[in-house]
């Protein structure tokens, strides 16, 4: 059988779909997957003129992306556009206006955006050293977010954001847009009919090649950049090209690697595919970990990137459930027919998850059930649950708290234990590695660069 609803095509062989005909489907999630705009409710942020004010912070990649998908919503104006490139911030800034036939302002030094009491929301795309110190000055101005994933440069920053919004009764969404996607809430709907029996072990993976930085000298700060800006809050150090636009997550100051980067997602993926069959089974959901480790090393690219191409990590959540994740950011094939992807494994059947398809198997190896979607059309519908979310003030579907910072978690703890170079038992009551405060100098910044520092909460 196969079923094609808004360019999400699924198929369900008959024993995938006499099992969701016996079993319904959460109220929930279906009600988490509704993207129409509704009107303020009782205790709604009171929005002026009824229209939705952005404030876009970081647009020369993914951040244009994102700026467009916002400057297309018809109850949104961005009012200002923030970058620390002169060059990227005026072509962003022309093309907008442009398009939208409204003006925004331009400008270098977020701060600016704080102050203006007709911005109701910023977007920032910004490197991930700068996402916890702008997102928590955000909700400390009264601004909802929206933030790229991951939640922050380490444990500690996202752990304040979380925090931050709480105190101030803050929509956070993270931007793991796959939350938003329709093939991606129906293969929570399936699993959630218990389909593949008790689950016990979910993987996630990256095996998609990537290219050497190699070894490029300093130089000086091209013109039109405010790189003193750039760094903030990281150390101060020459200028280097490939320690900049696009690179940067490759370094120690700014970055989690190609974890933090891509891993995020696919993490995101294992662990909401491991709950939701939990649930099918009718038990309790992943709760704390228990105890991480990770092996690997920098071994393929010989450049100036300091995070490893090559790593293990596994995640221990007590009572026999696991959860793995592999890097081979050298390989130049898939891994289970996905380059990135997920997988989760029960008794009586399993699932593979990639970008655009999900696919479900009997304990057999047959397959019985198959979802196909396009996963750059997400961001699209995770943005307008965004802006939904601010008029009733309900919790996003990544919302931060419970979604966004604990994938994101996973890689921070990730992180951490390979730097330390053994398993680590973290505390989440404190956020500390227990008894190992070697490890624990991996879950913060130990030094915020003046004038910037990690604002009180």
């Amino acid at each position: 059988m196969s079923e094609q609803h808004d360019g999400v095509q699924t198929s369900i062989g008959s024993q995938g779909f006499e099992i969701m005909k016996r079993r319904a489907f959460l109220a929930g999630t279906a009600a988490a997957a509704s993207l129409s705009l509704t009107k303020p409710q009782a205790g709604a942020k009171a929005l002026a003129n009824d229209r939705i004010g952005i404030a876009m912070i970081g647009v020369r990649g993914r951040g244009n992306g994102v700026l467009n998908h916002f400057a297309k919503q018809p109850d949104v104006d961005v009012r200002y556009v923030c970058d620390i490139d002169e060059n990227v911030l005026q072509e962003r800034t022309k093309a907008l206006t442009s398009r939208t036939g409204r003006p925004a302002e331009s400008v270098n030094d977020f701060r600016r955006c704080l102050d203006d009491k007709q911005v109701d929301a910023v977007v920032i795309a910004t490197p991930t050293h700068w996402h916890g110190i702008q997102t928590i000055m955000a909700c400390q101005a009264g601004k909802d977010v929206y933030v790229e994933k991951p939640d922050a440069h380490n444990a500690m920053e996202g752990r304040m954001m979380v925090k931050a919004a709480q105190k101030h009764q803050r929509i956070v969404q993270l931007g793991t847009q796959s939350r938003s996607g329709e093939s991606f809430l129906e293969m929570v709907k399936y699993l959630k009919t218990g389909a593949i029996g008790r689950p016990l072990f979910a993987k996630a993976w990256e095996s998609t090649r990537q290219g050497s930085l190699g070894h490029p000298s300093d130089s000086e700060v091209p013109q039109g950049i405010d790189y003193d800006m750039w760094l903030g809050p990281a150390p101060q150090r020459p200028f280097n090209p490939m320690r900049f636009h696009g690179n940067w997550r490759w370094f120690f100051d700014y970055g989690a690697g190609d974890l933090g980067n891509d891993g995020v997602h696919r993490l995101d993926f294992a662990k909401w595919a491991f709950d939701a069959a939990l649930e099918g089974n009718q038990q309790p959901v992943l709760g704390d970990l228990k105890s991480v480790s990770a092996h690997g090393a920098k071994c393929y690219f010989d450049d100036i990137q300091e995070w490893p191409d090559h790593l293990m990590i596994t995640y221990d959540y007590g009572d026999g459930r696991i959860m793995t994740y592999e890097m081979r950011i050298w390989a130049p094939y898939p891994l289970e027919g996905e380059s990135e992807g997920a997988a989760v494994y029960g008794d009586e059947g399993y699932m593979i998850i990639g970008n655009s398809r999900w696919r479900a198997f009997t304990k057999g190896g047959k397959q019985v059930a198959e979802t196909k979607g396009n996963y750059n059309n997400n961001t699209g519908p995770h943005v307008v649950n965004f802006l939904e979310c601010m008029r009733t003030r309900e919790k996003p579907n990544a919302d931060l708290e419970t979604v966004g910072h604990p994938s994101s978690l996973l890689c921070h703890l990730g992180n951490a234990a390979w730097r330390a170079g053994r398993s680590l038992q973290f505390d989440a009551s404190d956020y500390t590695c227990i008894n190992d405060d070697d490890a624990n100098q991996y879950l913060k910044r130990p030094v915020y660069r003046k004038p910037w520092e990690l604002p009180v909460i």
